[in-house]
């Protein structure tokens, strides 16, 4: 796949970069097959029920959540935080030729998958999507 067929909606694509304390960009690879394109988001800590995905009318996957610090670590002191806590948004603009209609997702261990079927006579609409 051309890297011009999706662009990254957010502006800091290929990092980890936090615009503040409570909201991060999480890692995603997306992977070309003969058949579908792939999308793999990493969401580690994160439950599905903490996890939304739609797709927009504008052809634009739309992946967001929020996950929470542990409320054991309420008291004391924290010396390293390397984990990411707070709200999350990833969105792709998709390229045309994606049954919208067909997509699915899953969420195991802590990796996302979303299958984005191809279809050459595609129209537009957007849906939410069910995690599984």
């Amino acid at each position: 796949m051309s890297m011009s067929l999706f662009w990254p909606e957010n502006k800091f694509e290929n990092s980890l970069f936090r615009t503040n304390r409570n909201s991060w960009f999480p890692p995603l690879d997306f992977h070309e097959e003969e058949k579908e394109y792939i999308v793999n988001a990493e969401l580690p800590g994160a439950t599905k029920e903490q996890v939304n995905i739609d797709v927009r009318e504008d052809d634009t996957l739309v992946i967001s959540g929020e996950t929470k610090k542990d409320e054991k670590y309420n008291e004391g002191n924290t010396h390293i935080q390397e984990r990411r806590y707070g709200s999350f948004t990833r969105a792709i603009s998709l390229p045309r030729n994606v049954k919208t209609n067909d997509i699915t997702a899953k969420f195991q261990n802590g990796i996302l998958e979303v299958k984005l079927p191809k279809d050459e006579n595609k129209t537009s609409s957007g849906r939410k999507i069910e995690i599984k």
